[in-house]
């Protein structure tokens, strides 16, 4: 039998040939650093791990030709809460989070700026747990059923070779779970209290024989939050076991959340922001917020071939269920969902001339939703049309609807070695992606159903130099294209149901170059420059009277040059760690209201970005500050204002397993240490003036979380 690490069999030379072994080598230091076993880091260096996510067998990060990072953000930072996105993403070049403090409204995350536009879950960006696809079909994610509590390494893609994996290919973010313990029962009960209200209690528990590994936990939170109006209460989830039969690698997974309430406090006027604690007061009024159900199983299946060069079959398939019940200032929103998919991909290393490695795949999904909306009628004085009866929430039927999205995507990768120093890569990808929607509300005296079809073919090229045996330079050229989700299609700003027909997918072609890799033996870095050429750019804006409601265009066309940089070494005791993005994004032909809008940054994202970390370790005594500063971010296409910019900084101290048999964490955190008043995140293209206009979400003051971990086996 085989001993399993990190949800994948343990390589062994006789498996996996000498150049696996080596690889092992590389990535020692990495997967020795895990939730579990964080204390038992020391001085050595950190190496370029092996990576996952690059639709191929685990490769080192020398090897691939694009920007990929990766993170492990319990062993390299320790004593997180597990209830911040931020966290578990931090330090990862070109991504940017922004947290909304709003439970109703998920974190916005985004990749080299795509993404930046979202109004609630994820745009632009692949999301996997553990290889499982979380994004659906029509490109969007919801994360707020994302659970944290496991998350042992982060991999990111950056740039167009994230198109490999369809639709809204801005960039993949895969969160892979920590190694499970290596003893056949280890369990933890967790423990976190401190400001507005904050409770949570979790359980985890996990093991691992010769023959297969688990891992579950389970996490209940109350909170008050930063913001008035913005209580929530959750319980959620993540499991999986693996095992193996006829040489097969099995995987199982599950992941729930039930969230019985997360209120919506709104965003902001720059008059407000004098006072960021305050809700919006339509927000209150209309009793904005939302409850949600949500479960997500899946099962994958590795079949490794031909030991010596690395080939293997693997396929997954997954589906799930959510039920949404959102009121919104301007309706009340309810959605019930049923999505499934699966994936099948072969690797197989050939000799055609010269020495390569081809991987052909496919993906496959569905995503079908039945939505309604009614009138709000919270706050609603008076019976009318649309509430004839009081006092009620739901007034009116608006929309009655199902919406059905399928999306199949074929692709082939291929690499090939020019000597031991340089490789090229291909892949290739069409994307088909079918709208449909069949109007039930047919009282309007109109039946808005309709289809659309979008499809696009998205190729990708790369080369590797390797300049010596931990360090590499590299280059590529590719294209990645994104189409509006259905909530975008479906908002029309002339108030019309059905599909907009006017609102394109926006296509993407990229240019990169960059170096990564180990220099004087201590200290990692990675370097990426990019260019980047977008037509049709989705952007997000609001009308006057529209209560809140955010509607869609299609920008002519934009341009984003950047620069990431990230870097990592250890002084004694000390690990040291920092990640720098410059970020210059601009409309090169946008007219909008009769304005040429040429040449102003395009919203919503800062063009600097440092995050900056150092952890001191002493046995089992922990120290960890951190800070993250951003520069100002307009909130509008106009740049009519901005958000201005601001530096952060945290810290934890804490004691890692102190005991034997049972063992305990305390943990004593603070996040924005100097209560620093800021705007965390903003609503881009709101709709007013520069001063009416709810633009600003401002960030949370500062907050002591105080946590306690009580364990038996490692």
């Amino acid at each position: 039998m085989r001993n399993f690490r990190d949800g994948q069999s343990s390589p062994e030379p006789t498996r996996r040939g000498k150049r696996q072994a080596g690889l092992l080598l590389v990535s020692a230091f990495a997967l020795s650093a895990d939730a579990y076993s964080a204390r038992a880091q020391d001085s050595v260096p950190r190496l370029p791990p092996v990576v996952t996510v690059t639709r191929d067998i685990g490769r080192s990060a020398l090897e691939v030709p694009y920007a990929i990072s990766e993170t492990r953000p319990d062993s390299a930072r320790p004593g997180q809460s597990h209830l911040l996105a931020e966290q578990t993403l931090f330090l990862l070049p070109g991504v940017t989070v922004a947290n909304r403090t709003n439970p109703s409204q998920d974190t916005r995350i985004s990749i080299r700026g795509f993404g930046a536009r979202s109004q609630f879950g994820v745009r632009s960006i692949r999301i996997l747990r553990d290889g499982m696809p979380l994004t659906l079909p029509d490109g969007q994610t919801p994360i707020d059923y994302l659970d944290l509590e496991s998350v042992g390494r982060v991999e990111a893609i950056r740039g167009a070779a994230s198109a490999l994996y369809g639709n809204a290919g801005g960039g993949v973010v895969d969160l892979r779970s920590a190694v499970p313990p290596l003893m056949p029962v280890a369990a933890q009960l967790r423990s976190w209290i401190g400001d507005y209200g904050t409770r949570r209690v979790t359980g985890v528990v996990g093991g691992s024989t010769d023959a297969m590994f688990y891992q579950a936990n389970v996490g209940h939170t109350l909170a008050d939050n930063f913001r008035l109006y913005s209580k929530q209460e959750l319980t959620n989830g993540y499991a999986r076991v693996g095992t193996t039969a006829l040489g097969t690698d099995f995987v199982f997974q599950g992941m729930g959340l039930d969230m019985p309430t997360a209120q919506n406090p709104g965003a902001l006027t720059v008059a407000q922001l004098g006072n960021p604690q305050l809700p919006d007061s339509a927000s209150v009024r209309k009793l904005a917020r939302k409850a949600v159900k949500q479960m997500q199983l899946g099962v994958s299946a590795t079949h490794p071939f031909n030991d010596a060069r690395g080939g293997e079959v693997f396929g997954q398939i997954y589906g799930g269920t959510r039920d949404l019940y959102n009121p919104l200032t301007f309706a009340v929103v309810d959605v019930g969902r049923v999505q499934y998919g699966g994936g099948l991909r072969a690797t197989m290393p050939l000799d055609l001339f010269v020495r390569q490695r081809v991987s052909i795949g496919a993906d496959a999904a569905m995503q079908n939703d039945l939505r309604k909306n009614w009138a709000n009628c919270n706050a609603v004085a008076v019976a009318t049309a649309s509430c004839p009866t009081l006092p009620a929430e739901k007034g009116g039927l608006q929309l009655d609807q199902r919406e059905i999205v399928s999306n199949v995507g074929p692709y082939v990768r291929d690499e090939l070695a020019l000597g031991d120093r340089v490789n090229l890569s291909g892949g290739v990808r069409a994307d088909l992606v079918r709208f449909q929607l069949q109007d039930h509300f047919l009282s309007d005296g109109r039946d808005d159903s309709g289809t659309r079809l979008l499809h696009a073919v998205s190729p990708m090229l790369g080369a590797v130099v390797k300049l010596g045996s931990l360090s590499s330079l590299y280059a590529n050229v590719g294209s990645a294209f994104e189409t509006p989700t259905t909530t975008e299609l479906g908002n029309q700003p002339n108030g019309n149901a059905g599909l907009n027909s006017d609102l394109k997918p926006q296509y993407s072609t990229s240019y990169e170059t960059g170096t990564k890799g180990l220099l004087f033996s201590r200290v990692q870095y990675d370097l990426a420059l990019f260019d980047t050429e977008v037509r049709d750019e989705l952007i997000p804006f609001g009308v006057p009277g529209g209560n809140g409601r955010t509607y869609y265009r299609n920008a002519g066309r934009t341009r984003r040059n950047g620069v990431e940089l990230s870097g990592g070494t250890e002084v004694g005791p000390v690990a040291l760690t920092a990640a720098y993005t410059y970020s210059h994004f601009r409309f090169r032909d946008f007219v909008s209201g009769g304005v040429q809008l040429a040449g102003n940054v395009i919203p919503g994202i800062p063009e600097q970005q440092l995050e900056a970390s150092a952890t001191w370790r002493r046995s089992s005594v922990f120290a960890t500050v951190e800070g993250l500063a951003k520069s100002a971010v307009f909130v509008d296409d106009a740049n009519s204002a901005h958000a201005a910019g601001f530096t952060i900084y945290n810290v934890r101290l804490g004691a890692d397993g102190l005991g034997r048999m049972v063992w305990l964490t305390p943990v004593f955190t603070v996040q924005n240490i100097f209560d620093r008043k800021y705007v965390g995140s903003v609503a881009v293209n709101a709709a007013g003036t520069p001063t009416t206009a709810k633009f600003y979400e401002p960030g949370a003051g500062r907050t002591v979380l105080v946590g306690l971990s009580v364990g038996a086996g490692r």
